[in-house]
């Protein structure tokens, strides 16, 4: 088995090859374009046999690669930068440079045998896409609605009580109120970013069904879920892409960062938060899990039994993450066709 590491940039990506021991055979630092892309195969290709790529998960800068790769059949991991960090530690080389990554990869591949393997989802890249634009709208204009709140407080216009400036209705009552004020340009600044603001919300209105729309034929078991709502499905299905990927529940578990971690010794055994795996997926779970303490009756039973056992409400919150993770991965299996149970409640 000889596993290739590759440490991808923007404008090139260096590899280095290792046996099955990780000792280095060789490296080679190729461009992005399609011709580097050939020449870094030919050149993978002197080590005939069992090869696996393992490809650092950098989520832009990598994707050309990736395709790249699975285009032409090639068998392929993405390796966690936390793991290639932890790779690069142990090593007895010092600094930090492409060959010292790539070959960091390379060995985190080889201790890691179970990482899921890549393949190409277009329909979950182009959700992912479409949540990946959204959010940096919404993020945009919380900046200006944060800008336009100073604004307004300099111009003693009171906010609306209860009402939130990303509301269309009370956008159009502000532009209003502010179109009768004698208050020069910080008026009009104000007045500019009301325009601004209102055009961003419906943008992002029009992505929320658009996005909702494209997932409700692609998972209808997984949105039969208590609490998991049309944009919470599309991040699941987004970040999971394939999940098929996964050779069983406990290993999904381990890449959304919901399995426990244990730092026990002695009599007394204790599990931690893992703060690994991939957080945006995590944030999903935590997401339903959430909402369905607040509408899901198993839910809040399974919370209740688990403090009354002695956790802590977040220890508790943690294991119902944890049972989630199980029932989305069935869920997920069964939107594929895949054979599996279907768990359409938790608790």
């Amino acid at each position: 088995m000889v596993v290739v590491g590759v440490d991808p940039h923007k404008h090139s990506h260096t590899a280095v090859a290792v046996d099955s021991n990780g000792r280095e055979l060789g490296q080679i630092t190729v461009g992005n374009t399609a011709a580097e892309l050939i020449r870094l195969l030919e050149w993978a290709q002197r080590w005939p046999g069992s090869r696996r790529w393992a490809v650092e998960d950098c989520r832009h800068v990598a994707g050309s690669l990736l395709r790249a790769l699975l285009g032409t059949g090639q068998a392929v991991v993405t390796v966690p930068p936390k793991l290639m960090a932890r790779a690069r530690a142990s090593a007895r080389t010092r600094g930090k440079s492409d060959p010292i990554d790539a070959l960091a990869v390379a060995r985190a591949a080889l201790r890691e045998p179970d990482l899921p393997e890549a393949h190409l989802d277009e329909q979950a890249l182009q959700i992912r896409l479409l949540l990946d634009h959204r959010e940096d709208l919404v993020a945009e204009r919380t900046r200006m609605i944060n800008r336009l709140g100073w604004h307004l407080h300099d111009l003693e216009v009171a906010l609306p009580r209860g009402q939130a400036l990303n509301r269309i209705t009370t956008l159009n009552r502000l532009r209003e109120q502010i179109g009768r004020l004698a208050g020069g340009v910080r008026a009009e600044i104000a007045a500019e970013l009301i325009e601004r603001i209102i055009t961003v919300t419906r943008r992002v209105g029009q992505l929320k069904r658009r996005i909702e729309a494209q997932v409700q034929p692609l998972v209808p078991h997984l949105l039969a879920i208590p609490g998991c709502g049309g944009l919470t499905a599309a991040k699941v299905l987004a970040e999971t892409a394939g999940v098929d990927r996964f050779r069983s529940s406990a290993a999904f578990a381990m890449h959304a960062g919901t399995a426990p971690i244990p730092v026990w010794t002695g009599n007394r055994a204790r599990f931690r938060l893992n703060r690994g795996g991939n957080r945006q997926l995590n944030a999903a779970l935590h997401r339903i899990a959430v909402t369905q303490l607040r509408i899901h009756r198993p839910a809040q039973a399974l919370v209740q039994r688990r403090t009354a056992a002695g956790n802590s409400k977040t220890e508790a919150l943690r294991v119902l993450r944890r049972h989630l993770a199980d029932v989305v991965y069935h869920q997920l299996r069964a939107d594929t066709g895949s054979p599996g149970t279907c768990h359409p409640e938790a608790g």
